[in-house]
């Protein structure tokens, strides 16, 4: 079983599921983005997720391309991610998860970034576009470095592509609550539940739910039928407007929303 698989049973054995908190590597400065993940594991964050910048990143809401191309500006570089990685690794136990689009991970080539990643004592890689079907490179290199590989499954999935996700993803899978782009909204789209429970269905016994979640009620909300809650777009506005100390206090409110 890997770390993060671990991290969401222990989460749910003790609490009502868990909390997955996403931000980008390199957002304002490296140093600060580091601190912030930090911040979340210091304040009940379970699992970070920590997004490499890119230059076209589809999936990504306005307060994240927002943050990840101020990152790009600055020069952010793919080794500054394995470097971040290493740091939160070795000041927090939380494992840590990239989430990266495909096309850096190819351009970087597929094993050399696994073994990059295994070495700085990362968890695995979240990868939005990129589809179980076509991720035979990614799978072998995982399987021989011990990284857990997450893939997405969408309400417009097909059930056969639910089960191939499924079978493909170790730590998660990663539930997209609805069709879109990431940021908080008011409501968490109610086909988030409806696709957790295909997932089950096909098999999985580890389903998290992303995209929209903003309050601690959301993260409640979504623990009532899912394994975790995986919370994005709020950390990063926290980030940009109050520092680290705020994404320290968003993150100590959110975590509340995963006590039964």
């Amino acid at each position: 079983m890997s770390a993060v698989e671990d991290t969401i049973i222990q989460a749910n054995r003790d609490r009502s599921g868990a909390l997955i908190g996403y931000l980008p590597v390199g957002f304002p400065t490296i140093a600060d983005s580091i601190d912030a993940a930090v911040a979340l594991a210091e304040n009940g964050v379970d699992v970070i997720e920590l997004g490499l910048p890119y230059s076209d990143p589809v999936m990504d809401g306005p307060a994240i391309q927002k943050a990840t191309q101020v990152a790009l500006a600055n020069g952010f570089r793919l080794q500054d991610g394995f470097d971040a990685v290493a740091e939160i690794t070795s000041r927090v136990s939380a494992p840590v998860l990239l989430m990266s689009y495909w096309n850096p991970i190819m351009q970087f080539g597929v094993d050399r970034f696994a073994d990059y990643l295994a070495a700085a004592g990362g968890a695995g890689i979240i990868t939005p576009d990129l589809v179980s079907d076509e991720a035979g490179e990614w799978i072998a290199a995982s399987e021989r470095t011990g990284l857990d590989r997450v893939f997405l499954a969408a309400p417009s999935s097909s059930d056969e592509r639910l089960v191939r996700a499924v079978e493909a993803s170790t730590g998660f899978v990663y539930a997209v609550s609805t069709m879109g782009i990431t940021g908080a909204r008011s409501d968490v789209d109610s086909a988030a539940k409806a696709l957790v429970a295909r997932l089950r269905e096909a098999g999985s016994t580890n389903a998290c739910v992303g995209l929209g979640i903003s309050t601690a009620d959301q993260v409640r909300e979504v623990l009532s039928y899912a394994d975790g809650a995986i919370v994005g777009s709020v950390f990063v506005s926290a980030l940009a407007t109050g520092g680290v100390s705020a994404v320290a206090k968003t993150a100590a409110a959110l975590s509340t929303g995963t006590l039964a």
